[in-house]
């Protein structure tokens, strides 16, 4: 790291207040052609936790536990965070970067993954915000996808125990059920992103339980019917477990790295309430946050 001057933090950024849901969604949903009745209705499920999502605030913790460890390990770097869809916008990070003096700079992408939201669109991004900034943009660049890495798994495996205890003795019988955001098959066909989903789910299962069931289902899935994305949906599957004479579940959502409207409204909202429709008891294993 010696060779760089600064790290940032890229993210994909979320509301902070009801007057903040709606603009969000329309940079997230810009050039898509989203009907409007679609973005109220998110904007609704928004609403209904306060119009905040934690991701914001899960990135400051983690820059801030950046510069600790960094300090510590006495690496003189500043540490900067910029968003792909609201504030800090990468755009306006990249160029305080510029007026601070950086040349180079490593990016830490909050998306453990290969796939294009969750790569490719990033380095899109950054290359999109030094365009902006122009010749005194620094050089950034973007660190591997951690999706095996020990500090990125470890906190599953911690947390998949957790939530098993939660479900008291029905936990130690519970299928896994490891969820990730679904992505069109399109897409998937041209990423390691399903094999690097497997992977995890395999190193955690093997620390949590290697005897268990486990699962790797998907959420969160968008864009018109006609349209094949990945598969099962956590919803059906829940169903299915049920239908099979399970009583309990316990949701590991391995695609994500923090708390955010994919993990707050759809598993713990939705999937729940699927869930009690069925007599299934669940408890969701928390992000590292």
């Amino acid at each position: 790291m010696t060779s760089h001057d600064a790290l940032l933090v890229v993210s994909f950024g979320g509301p902070e207040g009801p007057d903040d849901v709606m603009p969000f969604l329309e940079n997230v949903t810009r050039g898509r052609g989203v009907p409007a009745a679609r973005l109220a209705e998110v904007a609704e499920r928004y609403q209904r936790i306060g119009g905040v999502s934690p991701i914001n605030e899960q990135c400051r913790r983690l820059v801030s536990r950046l510069e600790q460890a960094l300090a510590a390990g006495g690496a003189d770097l500043p540490v900067y965070w910029g968003n792909r869809n609201w504030h800090p916008f990468l755009a306006d990070t990249v160029a305080r970067m510029a007026d601070d003096g950086v040349g180079r700079a490593l990016a830490f992408v909050t998306s453990a993954y290969s796939s294009y939201s969750g790569c490719r669109q990033y380095l899109d991004d950054i290359d999109r915000a030094r365009a902006a900034v122009g010749e005194r943009a620094p050089e950034i660049h973007k660190l591997r996808p951690f999706f095996d890495h020990p500090g990125f798994v470890g906190p599953f495996v911690d947390a998949t125990r957790a939530a098993r205890d939660e479900l008291g003795t029905a936990g130690a019988t519970a299928p896994l059920v490891f969820t990730a955001h679904s992505i069109p098959c399109a897409q998937a066909d041209t990423c390691d992103y399903e094999i690097q989903l497997r992977t995890v789910a395999d190193l955690v299962r093997e620390r949590v339980d290697p005897a268990v069931r486990h699962d790797l289902v998907y959420q969160s899935r968008s864009g018109p019917p006609s349209v094949p994305w990945l598969e099962p949906d956590v919803n059906d599957h829940l169903r299915d477990l049920a239908a099979e004479g399970h009583t309990a579940a316990v949701l590991v959502p391995i695609g994500f790295i923090s708390d955010h409207m994919e993990v707050v409204w759809d598993l713990d909202h939705e999937a729940k309430a699927t869930a009690d429709e069925v007599g299934l008891a669940v408890a969701r294993a928390a992000t590292p946050g």
